[in-house]
């Protein structure tokens, strides 16, 4: 934050600018032929007419060279109405047209960068470095949220008062646009090492935040749930809270990133890290029993 603040930037970030009746005809239209969520549709912002206090939540996006993708999350974000957001984009120096959109959303985003940067793990850790909000999350420039999900969230948090709270998601196929639901079970300390979590679907209050670890470069929310999760209160919302795009470039989904992801978790699970788990067959197999007692009684 002191380089931030050495480059003139004041503290706090000023909250994306609202309106009574929404978002949706202030922003920019949405491309030819876009249609539905979030291009021509928005959250209604009437459900957030009851006289409360909402928290400041703050998302962050990073990003490079997703413009394809890039203008949907963006929209996706704003078009919550959130009535007390802090939105911040942190872009690795895009050479693709995601600086030009960014540039048309600027008006809407409390702070955005475009220069390089050393990776998605350290744009997500400045980006959070600049935030004072009481909730966190983070959305990646190929991912979008749902409709009404930061009111089904934050409404969540202030009810139950859990530190975490978290959801289903959508994997969308780019080239077939075939959609599946991802169902998770509710996420348990004991097997907390069995990934599970839906990243855009997670979110937690500021108060248990942790940085991300920057030497990794694909199990990066793996390795920050590990931290961040355990021992905390968590609720899991049983329906969708996101979309994300499988696509050949996608680190989740290129086979290109195999090598990239074993490289993490033998850091993750190197001795002076997280340290060798002596039960993984006992965890694996209590957990493939967990597996079908929640499908036949839930």
């Amino acid at each position: 934050m002191v380089s931030f603040k050495k480059n003139g930037i004041t503290f706090p970030l000023p909250t994306v600018a609202t309106k009574g009746d929404g978002l949706l005809g202030t922003l920019p239209p949405p491309p030819p032929g876009k249609t539905g969520w979030p291009w021509d549709r928005q959250t209604n912002p009437a459900v957030y007419d009851e006289p409360i206090n909402w928290p400041k939540l703050t998302i962050v996006t990073p990003s490079y060279n997703q413009a394809g993708f890039l203008e949907q999350t963006i929209r996706a974000v704003l078009l919550q109405n959130y009535p007390n957001l802090e939105y911040i984009i942190i872009d690795g120096g895009s050479n693709d047209g995601s600086l030009q959109i960014i540039e048309k959303y600027a008006p809407w985003i409390s702070y955005y960068q475009s220069g390089k940067d050393e990776g998605q793990s350290h744009a997500i850790n400045m980006g959070f470095s600049l935030s004072s909000g009481g909730y966190h999350a983070w959305i990646n420039s190929d991912d979008y949220y749902l409709e009404g999900v930061f009111h089904k969230v934050i409404t969540s948090f202030m009810k139950t008062e859990v530190d975490f709270v978290y959801g289903y998601g959508i994997d969308c196929n780019v080239l077939t646009g075939e959609r599946k639901t991802n169902r998770i079970l509710p996420f348990t300390d004991y097997f907390i090492k069995i990934p599970g979590l839906i990243q855009p679907s997670t979110f937690w209050n500021a108060r248990i935040h942790e940085p991300v670890w920057e030497e990794l470069h694909c199990a990066l929310d793996y390795e920050l749930w590990l931290r961040l999760v355990k021992g905390h209160s968590r609720l899991l919302i049983k329906e969708p809270l996101s979309v994300a795009h499988t696509h050949d470039a996608a680190k989740t989904h290129s086979p290109n990133m195999k090598a990239q992801w074993e490289a993490d978790h033998q850091k993750i699970w190197a001795a002076d890290a997280h340290g060798t788990v002596h039960e993984w067959k006992r965890i694996t197999f209590l957990n493939r029993i967990r597996v079908l007692l929640y499908r036949w009684f839930s």
